[in-house]
């Protein structure tokens, strides 16, 4: 009767609202003019009186409100105070600040009022997000109609007429009170008065009380109800005097506050027995609880101890201090993680053993602390896990970057000390101006000689722009001594440049002087032209046979072995041409003989001596075998690298397949119904004994991938396997294997204790076929079958023990309980904080709700 005139009063007549209105209680007892509804000190009284009453309920969820028109646009506050006093959960609020995000969140709420059925006519949730007071009074009227009214009950009446009722036959006795109405009656206080006299006595003395002293009388009500009743004050005292009616909704809205803390009490016979059995539940799931989250603390410290240390990439700058970094990682593979996975499976496993457990007993569902739940491990894992793969896979990189490194350091500190060896008093000559003083064979012995000299110069442009080219590499890979390999390149190119400069100045000068000189000496000329780049080539072959090389595989080492052949298969060529070369100089030596020159001749064009291309020679002779040996040597350690590639692929190539058929097994067996859960569990612990047997194959593949990982191999075209794939492989089949022994056990538990045959049991496995949309229905479907306790039970129970009494007394647990379940309840119950407590009281109200989750206690 009570939803259609839900926010009558706020709409004019004629609109559809009021049309719709019958023969309810909301109706005024006698003729009222309706314009007074839109009275502003109506509203003031009705806007005070419903403020507090939403801040009586919001303040348990430790929130209030201060504005009721403007703290209620958003829709937030609205759905927490419906939650409170519902005690249901309304849906996700949105929790955007644009108008839609406000709209939605009030439809939430309306919609949730109206699902309770009532009919809300003209109130939209347009008019709340305004702020439009009149709509938002009418709303709040509706809450409190519904949820704190609508089920008051007296002598077959109800609502309205129920309380009104209650009022009288509550101050019947009470003489200067004849409560008619909601109104005009309580304006002089004595039946606010009256009400709590015939409750609680001992707060106010009624004959005392003065029918001329309103204001007194209504204070004093208001102050105790406040004080001792926990009722806060919702009415003001000087507004209800000066209105000649005051607003009806203010008046049942306050009055019903003291119906509900005066009403009701129960009685039940069994609750001592009762509350032992819930008590006992309790506190084997607690310990349950605790041990879980002491698991899951431990676990995900670890990780988080672990997570920063597999993260960390700082660079090393010696390969020695990688490996360290290497072998620190492989103890961490070996002797760190195995213990801390096998940890993560039995967590999961305690968790959905306590599940289970919590269903059978009715019992809200275990939600551990926040940032340990599973999903918060498995995630937390996770991460672990990529954390890990990244650290390996820098590893290997940075191993393969430094070794690099060292190579291209080398190879730049021989080729810059070849260079400047050589460029060491280049520019001091190319300055000299000695052509000035010079005979005309003395000149053209300059310029041939500078020929040659340009000669040389153009046959060392390469071997200067190799030098550059790896220090840009050097730099490029982050070579941590970059800066001196910098400062040696480009002293040598600023070198390099003058010596261009100066080349060509002395080239102006000496053509310019050859002009008055014709004579010259071809033979030295010759011998200049040809032993110059002869002698560069030796110098060029030297650095090629002192030179280091990195290979990887057998194809790579056969590829230098090759070129190194070639190369000798040059050298009676060379020989040939160094015999010619030093013919002519011996030539030179018949020529100055036959004409009486000195045999001591210095050559004007070349600073090169037969002396110097015989010692050179010498020294290619011999690197040419040890350049060979080391090939060889190189050539038969990628046979062994190739020996241990296949060696581990044979071992990878068995491992795998095994892990998966062993995989599929348990799978099959998972959806298997025939047989017995003992058989089940006898199957699956044969599995897992066959698995645990396998795990020395595994240690076997491990050593062996250790030893290919020391000798610095990386890739394997033998196997797609590789000793990741196998160790998550292993990891998940000794998951799975665990898991499914956990759902067996779980069944067996849920069977034993509520007393399903086998052939039930079988029914209701035929439902499900995949093993993780077992656990949860058929456990659920279990559960139907049986009775369960309730918190109101449980409270109702309490109330027995206590008397009647809001709280118990520590003497009453110790009397009416076992001693155990005694001292747990002494222990677990909040002191009672009532007007009408005594000392040592305890509050077994929100004792009974915390047990089935109901609050936070």
């Amino acid at each position: 009767m009570w939803e259609e005139s839900a926010g009558s009063e706020y709409f004019p007549e004629g609109t559809g609202f009021n049309s719709m209105q019958n023969n309810d209680y909301t109706i005024q007892d006698d003729e009222w003019d309706r314009d007074l509804l839109l009275d502003p000190a109506w509203e003031k009284q009705q806007r005070k009186t419903f403020t507090a009453w939403c801040n009586s309920h919001l303040r348990k969820a430790g929130t209030g409100i201060e504005n009721i028109e403007e703290d209620f646009r958003n829709g937030l506050k609205l759905m927490l105070l419906l939650e409170v006093i519902s005690g249901e959960r309304l849906p996700k609020p949105d929790r955007g600040k644009m108008r839609f995000h406000k709209i939605a969140n009030v439809n939430k709420a309306l919609e949730y009022i109206t699902s309770k059925g009532v009919k809300l006519v003209s109130i939209g949730a347009e008019e709340i997000v305004d702020g439009n007071i009149k709509m938002t009074l009418g709303m709040i009227w509706t809450i409190i109609l519904r949820f704190a009214i609508q089920d008051i009950s007296v002598e077959e009446t109800s609502a309205k007429e129920g309380l009104l009722l209650w009022c009288q036959r509550k101050t019947a006795p009470y003489r200067n009170v004849n409560v008619q109405n909601f109104h005009v009656n309580w304006k002089d206080g004595l039946a606010l008065c009256a009400l709590i006299h015939r409750h609680r006595p001992d707060l106010i003395d009624y004959a005392k009380l003065n029918k001329d002293d309103p204001l007194g009388n209504l204070n004093l009500a208001f102050d105790v109800a406040e004080k001792y009743l926990d009722i806060p004050k919702m009415l003001d005292a000087e507004d209800i005097i000066n209105s000649p009616k005051p607003d009806e909704r203010a008046i049942m809205t306050y009055v019903s506050c003291f119906y509900h803390a005066f009403a009701g009490a129960e009685q039940a016979e069994t609750a001592a027995n009762r509350i032992c059995t819930i008590l006992g539940v309790n506190q084997e799931n607690e310990s349950l609880m605790e041990e879980y989250e002491k698991l899951a603390s431990q676990l995900l410290e670890w990780i988080r101890r672990m997570t920063p240390w597999l993260e960390n990439k700082s660079p090393e700058t010696t390969m020695a201090a990688m490996r360290g970094k290497l072998e620190d990682f492989r103890d961490y593979r070996r002797q760190h993680k195995p213990p801390k996975v096998q940890e993560k499976c039995q967590l999961e496993i305690n968790f959905n053993t306590l599940q289970t457990k919590l269903r059978i007993s009715n019992r809200p569902a275990f939600m551990p602390s926040e940032g340990r739940m599973v999903s918060d491990i498995t995630s937390a894992w996770t991460g672990l896990e990529q954390a890990e793969k990244g650290y390996e896979e820098w590893l290997l990189i940075e191993i393969r970057r430094l070794e690099r490194l060292n190579h291209l350091a080398e190879k730049f500190q021989m080729k810059a000390t070849s260079h400047q060896g050589w460029s060491v008093g280049k520019d001091s000559v190319l300055s000299q101006k000695d052509y000035e003083s010079c005979s005309l064979t003395e000149v053209r012995a300059l310029l041939r000689k500078h020929e040659a000299f340009e000669s040389d110069l153009a046959a060392h442009q390469d071997r200067v722009e190799q030098i550059a080219a790896i220090a840009q590499e050097l730099n490029e890979l982050d070579y941590h001594a970059a800066s001196s390999i910098n400062e040696r390149c480009q002293g040598i190119c600023d070198q390099w440049d003058q010596l261009g400069t100066l080349t060509q100045k002395r080239r102006e000068n000496l053509e310019r002087t050859e002009k008055l000189l014709e004579t010259i000496d071809q033979l030295f000329l010759e011998f200049s032209k040809r032993s110059a780049p002869f002698n560069n080539w030796m110098e060029g072959a030297m650095e090629d046979l002192q030179d280091m090389f990195i290979v990887h595989t057998v194809d790579d080492i056969q590829s230098l072995i090759s070129a190194h052949d070639q190369f000798k298969a040059t050298l009676p060529e060379a020989d040939c041409e160094r015999q010619a070369i030093l013919s002519i100089y011996t030539e030179v030596q018949k020529i100055a003989q036959s004409y009486g020159i000195s045999p001591n001749l210095t050559n004007p064009y070349s600073d090169i001596t037969p002396t110097e291309i015989g010692l050179k020679w010498d020294k290619v002779k011999k690197l040419v075998p040890q350049r060979n040996s080391i090939l060889q040597e190189e050539l038969a350690r990628q046979h062994a690298n190739e020996r241990l590639r296949r060696q581990f692929a044979a071992q990878a190539n068995i491992i795998g397949p095994w892990i998966q058929t062993r995989m599929e097994e348990i799978g099959r067996s998972s959806v298997d119904i025939g047989g017995s859960l003992e058989d089940q569990m006898s199957q699956l612990k044969q599995f897992e004994q066959v698995i645990i047997n396998y795990k020395s194959n595994i240690d076997k593949l491990e050593g062996d991938h250790q030893h290919i990982q020391e000798s610095l191999v990386f890739d394997n075209k033998h196997t797609n396997y590789t000793m990741e794939h196998i160790r998550v492989g292993w990891e998940q089949l000794l998951t799975t294997i665990a898991r499914t022994i956990n759902e067996i056990e779980t069944q067996i538990l849920t069977r034993d204790a509520k007393g399903i045959s086998q052939q039930q049991m079988n029914e209701f496995r035929q439902s499900f076929t995949h093993f993780d949309r077992v656990l949860c229905p058929f456990v659920g479907m279990m559960i139907e079958t049986s009775d369960s306790d309730t918190s109101e039970q449980v409270l109702a129970s309490f109330k027995i023990l206590a008397a009647d009494k809001p709280f118990i007394l520590l003497e009453e647990l110790r009397r009416e309980l076992p001693p155990e379940q005694a001292e747990y309840c002494i222990s677990r119950m909040p002191l009672y904080n009532g007007p009408d407590g005594v000392p040592g009281a305890l509050d077994y109200t929100a004792f009974s709700t915390a047990l089935y989750g109901e609050s936070d206690l």
